[in-house]
């Protein structure tokens, strides 16, 4: 049976972000405690004073996670000492082939796959020890749609989300007889500063709130994947299971190509 326990312990990793901003806010209460990571201290500190006053208690990290050192070296203390229930990896980069197609700039490459793949193992391996001794937790990582089929102007980042989506999954069979959950969220496109500077369409656009909400009801039912909004998802998945021609005329006639 799947335990709908409220989490009174979570830690989000990019809580600057859209997403995982909101969640902070959707999670906060009283009696939560909320240990928030981000870059951006002015912002951080924004938010916890928001979620304090929502009645939670707030630890706040500033630390950029591509020190992958310092963040495996700091996750693993706040697991020893506060001991997470959930662990909601949020923090993500983007970069694409440019307005003119020109192609990815090597170092936004490198970046975006520190954060949004090596970050993560990194959060997930300094977290699991703990998890797996007390028989007890819930791992949560952000994919995309985009891992479905990946998008001709977005390689690095669609190639990021598959692996997230291929490692989420992967885990929580691994971990399953340990009863540690692992979710893997799949949204489509979420109001976000880095949403808006990614190219091309954006059907179905969803708040950050509104997808904190669902994201939030997913981990609750303890959802091998939470992906969103209907029929976005559906639609990606089937581009995923068409030939590859057939895919990318689809996505040429829906504008995400030249």
């Amino acid at each position: 049976m799947t335990s709908r326990r409220t989490p009174n312990c979570i830690l989000i990793t990019g809580a600057t972000g859209g997403i995982g901003g909101a969640l902070a806010e959707v999670y906060a209460g009283v009696g939560v405690t909320l240990i928030l990571q981000g870059r951006r201290a002015e912002r951080l500190e924004g938010l916890a004073k928001r979620c304090q006053a929502a009645g939670a208690s707030v630890v706040c990290q500033t630390l950029d996670i591509r020190d992958l050192e310092a963040l495996h070296n700091w996750v693993t203390l706040v697991c020893h000492t506060l001991q997470p229930d959930l662990i909601i990896v949020a923090a993500g980069l983007n970069t694409s082939t440019g307005p003119t197609a020109e192609g990815e700039v090597w170092e936004q490459s490198q970046a975006v796959i520190d954060v949004n793949v090596l970050a993560t193992i990194a959060t997930v391996q300094a977290a699991l020890p703990g998890m797996r001794l007390r028989k007890h937790g819930q791992i949560a990582l952000l994919s995309s749609l985009a891992a479905w089929r990946g998008l001709p102007a977005t390689p690095t980042y669609s190639a990021s989300k598959a692996a997230i989506k291929a490692y989420g999954e992967s885990l929580r069979d691994w971990l399953a007889p340990d009863d540690v959950k692992v979710n893997v969220i799949m949204p489509g496109y979420v109001e976000s500063k880095m949403c808006f500077e990614m190219p091309g369409p954006k059907p179905l656009l969803w708040s950050a709130d509104k997808a904190a909400l669902r994201i939030r009801r997913g981990l609750a039912a303890n959802q091998a994947r939470i992906s969103f909004p209907f029929p976005l998802n559906l639609g990606c998945w089937a581009l995923g299971l068409m030939p590859h021609w057939m895919s990318s005329m689809i996505l040429r006639r829906l504008g995400y190509s030249a």
